[in-house]
């Protein structure tokens, strides 16, 4: 396991569950981890699926067709990872972590790519499927 917290992952893997379990628009995808520095010194973590995607072009996921932004996953930002570099890892950790044995782990890898990234920011691309 990362450096996360092992009770923390499992609210995160609930959260996945929770909006991984509700139908997503069939012309999405991708999906990615936008990342936020949020007011209250966390990170905010939204899902969103996009009806395109272009590996050398991170506008894609600026075509949200999905968005999980009326209900952000939010990390206390601790001293350990009060970087924004510090954040990103500790996150992309437990997606990591999610894409290899997350409940709905099948849901996500159905689509052409997974990735993370501040919104601001790069994108990384997670998982990339082969078909």
């Amino acid at each position: 396991m990362g450096l996360f917290r092992r009770d923390l992952y499992k609210e995160f893997s609930k959260w996945i569950d929770k909006h991984l379990e509700k139908e997503i628009p069939k012309e999405i995808i991708a999906i990615n981890f936008n990342l936020y520095e949020g007011s209250g010194n966390t990170y905010d973590v939204e899902v969103i699926g996009s009806n395109e995607f272009d590996e050398n072009n991170e506008d894609w996921a600026c075509a949200e067709s999905f968005t999980t932004r009326d209900d952000l996953f939010r990390i206390n930002r601790t001293k350990d990872i009060s970087e924004w570099e510090h954040g990103l890892e500790y996150i992309k950790d437990m997606v990591n972590k999610y894409l290899s044995e997350g409940r709905h782990l099948n849901k996500l890898k159905v689509y052409q790519a997974v990735g993370i990234g501040f919104v601001d920011g790069n994108i990384e691309i997670l998982y990339k499927n082969s078909n």
